[in-house]
């Protein structure tokens, strides 16, 4: 099976944000052998909360979605690898924390649904979109080599 070298949007949450989560959570995905090409702090808008939500307006869900998400800053990521939409979906776990896998970030550190420390893009069309809407391009690195490279990617 070909695997494909791609990126894709994480987000830690204000609740994994505020808990002291950020190097843990950053850490599950460097030990994956994902490399980060992205990372800031910031306050999500309500403007900003509304675009990256918007498929989801009109939901009983959404309004407090965009006030949890506005409450308090997030660090935004963009992760590069093999599959990395996929990886790092298994990686983040089920969006219940009661229903993820033993292992994963939000089994580990989530504690219910509406609080689930991390998002993740779900395609790489919606990772395009969502890196995109939190990154301007000048802010991704697109070439920089890790001497651990060779021992991750396929040759």
């Amino acid at each position: 099976m070909m695997m494909s070298l791609e990126r894709t949007f994480i987000a830690i949450k204000p609740d994994g944000v505020q808990r002291g989560l950020i190097g843990d959570i950053i850490s599950r995905f460097e030990t994956k052998g994902l490399k980060l090409v992205a990372l800031k702090l910031l306050r999500v808008t309500d403007a900003l909360a509304e675009q990256h939500y918007g498929e989801h307006k009109g939901k009983p869900f959404y309004e407090p979605l965009v006030a949890f998400i506005t409450s308090g800053p997030i660090v935004a990521m963009v992760w590069e690898g093999r599959d990395a939409v996929a990886v790092c979906r298994q990686l983040n776990g089920a969006t219940d924390p009661e229903k993820a896998t033993p292992g994963t970030i939000r089994f580990d550190f989530g504690q219910i649904a509406q609080r689930n420390i991390v998002h993740g893009s779900d395609s790489v069309t919606s990772a395009e979109r969502e890196i995109h809407l939190f990154f301007d391009d000048d802010e991704i690195l697109d070439h920089w080599d890790r001497t651990v490279d060779p021992w991750i990617l396929p040759l």
